[in-house]
């Protein structure tokens, strides 16, 4: 093993120099990560790349990353001049060995505005640092800058340009970009679910991915709808973190407000009562869907998902305090909306048919309570015009009474049945602190 200074600094040298050949023999690295090996028991470099994983042998790194991280305080300390592809080179291999270096990232932001890193390029390295440390505060934060970059590069100012140019090659230009910045958005999306996987409750990764919904989305309620479909099974499959299940909760949080905004939105266009009945046809069903004519008619149908969910997850897995505290908060949420929305329910309750979808076979009376109904097996409907929409392509099967909406009675009667079941001494002491917190904050 090497012990001069001398030597050091030649194997340094050489594992900085195989890391970045190993990039340039394979881009499509994906992983990064550390094969313990004491010491070098063989002449050869440290650097082990099989397919796509990339792997350093952990002996060399007491010599590689003081190494590296001298040079690079010597150079922000202008006692030592680096190239930049040097500086490209010793900040790549720093980073993958400790990702929480700032002055290493602060570096990196200048060759970006100097045109020496493309945006992308540095997305990817943090993208394998967080392979091996998923919980790094300051390669998030590098991400976020990275990315706003990104967006100024991909969506400028283009009213205030006035090129002669412009007009198929501007409108060509434009989509480009768009489709530029369209990837970054769903790459990112990747990048914090595999982090979430790597490391348990990671908040970094789901308040990050967070950000990127609020500062970089477009189309924002078809983004929203879709990523509370996404992680329905990845929360199924992680029932004890609560990060997930706090980031389906801003997502029906931010779709209650986006839906209220699609109302107020229909209700200027139309000129009209967003609560007003829908016309009937002579056999007495409406002509359009629920969703179509009042956008606010879905924020139920979410609440009402959501909690079936809470109720399939507590009674699979009991005693996960993570399920209960979710089911809390989105009943609270649930009870909020009604609460301000409750002189439009009650408008809104002789207009709806009795079997309409989203009641899901509910019957409502004139109180706003919903009932349960005898829902007949249906296979399909040929006429898209009635029974809500149904057409051939989408048949279902109705196997008999459908719940009602989340109410104070039908918890109490979901907490009953727990505490009746006996199976998990958590369980029942997790179902009396709601019971209890029901009857403290939401039965006053």
């Amino acid at each position: 093993m090497a012990e001069s200074e001398e030597e050091v600094d030649v194997l340094v040298q050489r594992v900085v120099k195989d890391i970045n050949n190993a990039f340039k023999r394979n881009p499509n690295i994906d992983e990064i990560g550390l094969i313990p090996c004491p010491e070098a028991r063989y002449n050869r470099s440290p650097i082990v790349l099989v397919e796509n994983k990339l792997g350093v042998e952990s002996w060399c790194v007491k010599f590689l990353l003081p190494y590296v991280h001298n040079k690079l305080l010597l150079y922000r300390q202008r006692k030592q001049w680096l190239d930049r592809e040097a500086l490209v080179d010793i900040t790549c291999t720093l980073l993958l060995l400790n990702p929480d270096f700032t002055t290493a990232w602060n570096v990196r932001k200048e060759l970006l505005q100097c045109g020496v890193l493309s945006p992308e390029k540095d997305l990817y390295l943090g993208k394998l640092a967080l392979t091996k440390y998923p919980k790094s505060p300051e390669t998030w934060i590098h991400r976020r800058w990275v990315l706003q970059w990104l967006q100024k590069e991909c969506c400028p100012h283009w009213a205030e340009r006035k090129e002669p140019t412009e007009g198929t090659h501007g409108n060509a230009e434009r989509t480009h970009q768009n489709e530029r910045l369209q990837r970054a958005v769903q790459d990112e999306m990747r990048v914090c679910a595999d982090a979430a996987g790597r490391y348990p409750s990671n908040y970094n990764a789901w308040s990050h991915r967070i950000w990127v919904l609020q500062n970089m989305a477009q189309d924002s309620l078809k983004v929203l709808h879709d990523e509370l479909s996404s992680t329905r099974l990845w929360v199924s499959m992680h029932v004890s973190d609560h990060s997930g299940f706090h980031y389906r909760q801003f997502l029906l949080n931010a779709l209650v407000k986006e839906l209220s905004v699609a109302r107020e939105r229909v209700t200027h266009l139309s000129g009209s009562d967003p609560h007003r009945p829908r016309q009937q046809q002579p056999n007495g069903d409406g002509t359009a869907s629920p969703t179509e004519d009042h956008p606010w008619a879905a924020i139920p149908q979410l609440f009402h998902e959501e909690m079936e969910l809470c109720t399939d997850l507590i009674e699979s897995y009991p005693g996960h305090e993570t399920l209960w505290c979710h089911r809390r908060h989105v009943f609270y949420l649930w009870h909020h909306w009604k609460r301000e929305n409750a002189q439009g329910s009650a408008r809104l309750t002789p207009s709806v048919n009795h079997t309409d979808p989203l009641l899901g076979g509910a019957l409502v009376s004139p109180a706003g309570e919903a009932k349960n109904i005898q829902a007949m097996d249906v296979d399909c409907t040929p006429d898209a015009s009635k029974n809500g929409g149904y057409t051939q392509d989408t048949k279902r099967l109705k196997r008999g009474p459908l719940p009602p909406y989340p109410g104070l009675s039908s918890e109490h009667s979901f907490i009953s049945r727990i505490l009746d079941d006996r199976r998990s001494p958590e369980q029942i002491r997790f179902a009396a602190a709601y019971k209890k917190w029901l009857d403290t904050v939401v039965g006053q």
